[in-house]
């Protein structure tokens, strides 16, 4: 098949949006929280809403596709990411979040289904595996960004510097709801997608086995696997972790250390994704010496010894242990996802939509912190973390892969065999 390098390009551009989108909402809850007058609780419901998204659309997206096909389903992701974005951009209200978090979720749940059988099919399947890591660079420079995004929008909308980009949102951003000037942005960024994937041609992709989603007999059996619905487990604590952590760093250290969500709040969240996209590539160096479980578990521990740093220490150690806590974190999602893939010898494009079905937890976690926070505050609440990553540690001490991740001594020993 003729490969086309600028659908990869696209799909690379797709990537940075998804997490643009995605991880902004960590940075702007503390401006949320105060413009609606929230509790930390009902602030909970925020990442919920956009990541209950997940939980509900994971598995039909994979079905649609197969229906729609992949152009169509990459339109009406983006159709929803505008209508939401555009929904609070001019309606900005709690409820009125909520809802739109939820289309955006929605939209971004198809996109995460779609893109990478396609990546495969457009890049070529030999190259597969590099282009896979250099998407998740452009996903984690997107999220490194737009925290610094944020940062600039709220210091000169409304301040008395003028841009053509400034001058607009001055005309349609209320002055006392700077953020809001986001989703504006995220609505012509979602929009412009929209008329580009409207005219690219894409092709064919025929889905590997691998990639077939089957909510019949491939399901009945992966279900009553018990080794299925623990690695399930496994990826809802791992993406409940990471939105735990990263939709409070702000607030907490706004809370306990008096610390502008604008500008150092902010910057702690980009270094927290910086960090933990550059754990991904040193990740994939360790999995070619050391067994996977090994590295999970060495990376487990740094991230619960980060994150009490954080919770416990002084400002100026909380400043730097919690973008620690991302670098920790970074591999926790591949090897989980490798080892549960590696543990079932067939039905992986079923299993793979139950897996991703888990990145529900990142709704379900960030809850439970904020609810506990108004009961005990934030500090202690998001010590229920330290419940995802124990387990999250205990995967890497009873998995039993049937494969084994490939490493440079076993190739050694494979070489002496041979």
């Amino acid at each position: 098949m003729q490969r086309n390098i600028f659908i990869v390009v696209l799909i690379f551009l797709i990537f940075f949006v998804i997490s643009f989108l995605t991880n902004i909402l960590g940075p702007i809850i503390p401006d949320i929280v105060k413009s609606f007058k929230l509790s930390i609780g009902l602030a909970g419901f925020l990442p919920f809403a956009f990541f209950v998204a997940y939980g509900v659309m994971s598995i039909p997206a994979g079905l649609m596709v197969e229906r729609y096909g992949e152009k169509a389903m990459l339109i009406i992701a983006f159709v929803l990411a505008f209508a939401g974005a555009l929904l609070f951009a001019l309606i900005p209200g709690f409820s009125i979040a909520l809802f739109s978090l939820f289309m955006i979720g929605i939209g971004m749940a198809i996109l995460q289904v779609v893109i990478n059988p396609l990546l495969r099919v457009s890049g070529g399947e030999e190259k597969f595996a590099f282009y896979s890591v250099l998407a998740q660079l452009f996903f984690g420079a997107a999220s490194f960004l737009s925290p610094l995004l944020y940062s600039y929008l709220v210091a000169n909308v409304h301040s008395g510097e003028s841009g053509f980009l400034i001058d607009i949102l001055n005309g349609l951003v209320p002055e006392n709801l700077k953020w809001v000037s986001l989703y504006w942005v995220f609505a012509v960024i979602a929009l412009a997608m929209v008329a580009v994937i409207a005219f690219v041609k894409f092709p064919t992709v025929e889905l590997l086995e691998d990639e077939r989603m089957d909510v019949g007999k491939s399901f009945k059996e992966l279900s009553g696997n018990r080794l299925v619905w623990l690695f399930f487990l496994g990826i809802f604590a791992y993406v409940g972790t990471e939105q735990g952590i990263a939709n409070w760093i702000s607030q907490f250290l706004q809370t306990y250390h008096q610390v502008d969500p604008a500008t150092t709040g902010a910057s702690v969240i980009s270094y927290f994704w910086g960090l933990l996209t550059i754990g991904c590539f040193l990740g994939l160096i360790l999995l070619k010496i050391l067994d996977s479980r090994k590295v999970l578990t060495f990376f487990t521990c740094g991230a619960i010894v980060s994150l009490l740093m954080a919770l416990f220490g002084p400002k100026e150690i909380a400043l730097i242990a919690f973008p620690m806590a991302g670098f920790f974190a970074s591999v926790m999602y591949s090897v989980i996802f490798s080892l549960a893939l590696n543990s079932v010898p067939r039905h992986h494009g079923t299993f793979s939509g139950i897996l991703c079905a888990g990145i529900a937890g990142g709704a379900v976690v960030p809850l439970i912190v904020g609810g506990l926070g108004e009961l005990v505050g934030l500090q202690f609440a998001m010590l229920f973390l330290l419940i995802p990553l124990g387990y999250i540690l205990s995967i890497g001490l009873w998995a039993k892969p049937l494969v084994n991740n490939e490493t440079v001594s076993s190739l050694k020993e494979l070489f002496r065999l041979g």
